[in-house]
Parts: structure tokens; C-alpha cells; sequence
């Protein structure tokens, strides 16, 4: 099961929740982020 959670703070792409796992995070200031920008960002 696919729910839209919302969209990405830094590229605009929409973030789902799949199954009860979110496909990005929660960042320390509350800002939503997918998946791809976090692994960039930690890099």
C-alpha cells in the first residue's frame, strides 16, 4: 500500500510510506527529505 506522506524540502519529489516504511526522513528541523537528497547530503 502506497500513501503519500509529501514532498521532498530540497528536489520537490513526493515522498510515500510503503507498507508503514517511510521512503525518506525526518530531519532535525522537521523538514522532510526522500531517500536520494539525505544520501547525497551525508556524503
Amino acid at each position: 500500500m502506497f500513501e503519500l506522506v509529501g514532498t521532498c524540502s530540497v528536489c520537490g519529489k513526493a515522498v510515500y510510506c510503503r507498507d508503514g516504511f517511510l521512503d525518506g526522513i525526518i530531519d532535525e528541523e522537521q523538514m522532510l527529505k526522500c531517500n536520494e537528497c539525505e544520501e547525497k547530503e551525508s556524503h
